[in-house]
């Protein structure tokens, strides 16, 4: 399977041989069906932007994703499950709750994950949901603890609860931690408190009744590793496939399959190049060819 240099030299050749069709879009998607054909599944790529294009609109899971899951889904033998691919930073947890709502529906618990690089926070969620997760020694999930305005829940309120505890030993701490509270305002810390009960239900629930098979404790040590900041440090932490293996998740390892690993990475490098070479900020395409793509605003002529 070509390189990320070769994948170049043949969306190049492609462009000379067929001037008047997107060559990004052509191997893209013979990559896409390449896997598919291996894995005798549907494939859905799920993929974003953001690591070409920092701050653009649209990078994270949100609302509109469902609009292209619902369209790369139409007409799908749907018994033939979902191999998910997933490239994403993350977002928004209503609209991930919502999306995995869907996938279940249209798929029941026959969704496979795939990680070529890196989905985190929501997409590491979204992972959570299926029975199986393939990844690369490359690949990496993040912590799911949920985040508030940039901020940490969990941090916010371990914060608070530090303040109360250096208050009532020294009461005189009271004027400074006045000045670093004052910055919430009066609900923030029951919305944090709620955000966190509210992932740490929803994903407990998908690892439960799929990929842990009815395991509380094993889905216990899950989320006590994935959602705990104290643990994690970072919202921004990638964390290894070694160690989604130690911790429980059934974890399959891309290298095992060497005609999928090498259809894998091409179509990642696709992807990437067509993130590079083109306004698109997020595509949800699938083996077919049937695609759902964002794009940023055109730069403004100066």
């Amino acid at each position: 399977m070509p390189n990320w240099n070769e994948v170049i030299l043949e969306i190049h050749q492609e462009k000379k041989n067929h001037p008047h069709i997107n060559p990004l879009d052509t191997v893209r998607r013979k990559y896409l069906n390449r896997i598919s054909s291996i894995t005798g599944r549907n494939i859905i790529a799920y993929y974003s932007g953001w690591l070409q294009k920092p701050g653009a609109a649209d990078t994270a899971v949100n609302d509109k994703d469902k609009s292209g899951f619902m369209l790369t889904i139409n007409k799908l033998d749907r018994s033939r499950g979902l191999d998910l691919i997933l490239h994403t930073p993350g977002g928004d947890i209503a609209a991930t709750e919502s999306l995995v709502d869907y996938l279940y529906a249209m798929f029941d618990k026959d969704i496979r994950v795939i990680v070529p690089q890196i989905s985190m926070s929501a997409g590491t969620m979204i992972a959570f949901a299926s029975k199986e997760i393939v990844m690369g020694k490359h690949s990496n999930l993040g912590p799911i603890d949920p985040q508030m305005g940039g901020l940490a829940c969990q941090a916010v309120l371990n914060e608070f609860e530090q303040a109360k505890n250096d208050i009532k030993a020294n009461p005189h701490a009271a004027s400074l931690w006045q000045v670093i509270i004052s910055k919430y305002h009066p609900t923030f810390l029951l919305a944090c408190q709620q955000a966190i009960d509210w992932s740490e239900k929803m994903v407990f629930e998908w690892l439960k009744n799929n990929m842990c098979g009815g395991d509380e404790d094993k889905v216990n040590r899950i989320i006590e590793t994935f959602a705990n900041h104290t643990v994690q440090k970072s919202h921004a932490r990638h964390i290894s496939k070694q160690e989604c293996e130690n911790i429980g998740l059934n974890i399959t390892d891309l290298e095992d399959d060497q005609d999928l690993q090498d259809a894998v990475f091409t179509t990642h490098h696709a992807f990437m190049h067509t993130f590079s070479n083109t306004l698109a900020v997020k595509i949800i395409e699938n083996h077919n060819g049937i695609a759902y793509i964002e794009q940023s605003a055109p730069p403004a002529n100066k």
